[in-house]
């Protein structure tokens, strides 16, 4: 590579950097519960799902894995697309369809939608009588571009319109993410760095205005060089280090301070997210990943069970790859995820 374009990366590489921690430094670290779109901070791949729900320092030829981290769009991925559903707890329904095309010496760009419908419930007044029914339902609309910076890394940018319409209540915002992913010459080892949902409410629901979940995610991923194993970890919610939540008590007072009771261990492990992958060839793959905020603050103290862990599978058949993810969220429910994929080029050969 010229020497000129080596330097032009490293810039582009340290202003990258620069806005990440400038962000990150000048954000403040909001309580659980109290933003606003949080339904964008829910994954819809399979893959990812059986993961533990996040992972963003994987390197993979999976569109869907562009909604964690933008830099995963590659020029490999030109004329992929997925389709992924979630059929999520309490009749809950979540779909994300996204497409990638690349364009020689202008980068690779994305397009996708993200949606949650929350179904249907009955309207009533204050004093019960019911009135009918409503529905409510977000979206997020992403655009995605990333450029190679080097042969071993890439930068890339998602912005998100975001539409959310809850009863008669209407909201409209604007977030974006940015990531860099790089990746060892052997493909074996790679990092990613993620900054999602920088950005603000446009319109308020009801002139009240409420935080976008911010988040700065860091991810590491390492494929064993003579063994079918791939290990992925990825830290999250690390604006928040503590993440406190305001719950009530059997008296109906609030408790502002809820959560992590001091042990330094658990606290870290809270932002924590593994996941092992069996990967004997690139046609088939097993998963698995623990989650360990999920088991400790939705499992149940007499009977944690399997709460925080999930699992899943994925392979190919014909030119299609097909996946399924389940993840354990509590004793009376579990989220299924389905995700398939194609590339359209692979049509041609």
């Amino acid at each position: 590579m010229p020497l000129e374009d080596t330097m032009k990366g490293k810039r582009v590489i340290f202003t990258l950097l620069v806005l990440l921690l400038s962000v990150g430094f000048n954000s403040k670290a909001q309580q659980a519960g109290s933003n606003t779109y949080d339904f964008l901070n829910l994954t819809n791949s399979a893959r990812v799902g059986a993961l533990g729900g996040n992972q963003v320092g994987m390197n993979l030829r999976d569109v869907s894995l562009v909604f964690h981290n933008p830099a995963n769009l590659s020029p490999s991925l030109h004329q992929s697309m997925t389709f992924n559903y979630v059929p999520y707890v309490a009749d809950i329904k979540m779909t994300y369809a996204g497409y990638a095309h690349s364009i020689e010496g202008m980068g690779t760009f994305g397009l996708s939608i993200h949606s949650i419908n929350y179904g249907s419930f009955d309207r009533a007044d204050v004093d019960g009588n019911l009135n009918g029914t409503f529905s409510a339902a977000e979206y997020a609309i992403n655009l995605s571009y990333s450029k190679m910076l080097s042969p071993k890394l890439r930068a890339g940018i998602s912005l998100k319109p975001i539409i959310s319409n809850l009863e008669q209540y209407n909201s409209f915002g604007l977030a974006a993410d940015l990531g860099l992913l790089y990746h060892s010459e052997n493909q074996l080892f790679s990092a990613g760095i993620t900054l999602k949902n920088v950005g603000s409410q446009i319109t308020t629901y009801n002139d009240t205005y409420e935080p976008l979940p911010t988040d700065l995610q860091i991810g590491l991923s390492k494929k064993l060089a003579h063994a079918p194993f791939r290990f992925s970890l990825t830290a999250q919610d690390l604006f928040d280090w503590k993440m406190k939540y305001k719950v009530e008590d059997g008296n109906g007072d609030e408790i502002s301070d809820a959560g992590n009771d001091g042990n330094s261990i658990d606290q870290l492990m809270r932002h924590m997210i593994l996941g092992v992958e069996l990967v004997p060839s690139d046609n088939f793959y097993v998963a698995v990943g623990y989650n360990h905020r999920r088991r400790q603050e939705l499992g149940v103290s007499e009977k944690m069970s399997t709460t925080g862990f999930s699992w899943g599978f994925g392979f190919r058949v014909y030119k299609f790859h097909f996946a399924y993810g389940s993840a354990r969220y509590h004793l009376a429910g579990s989220s299924n995820h389905f995700s398939i994929s194609t590339n359209l080029s692979d049509f041609r050969k």
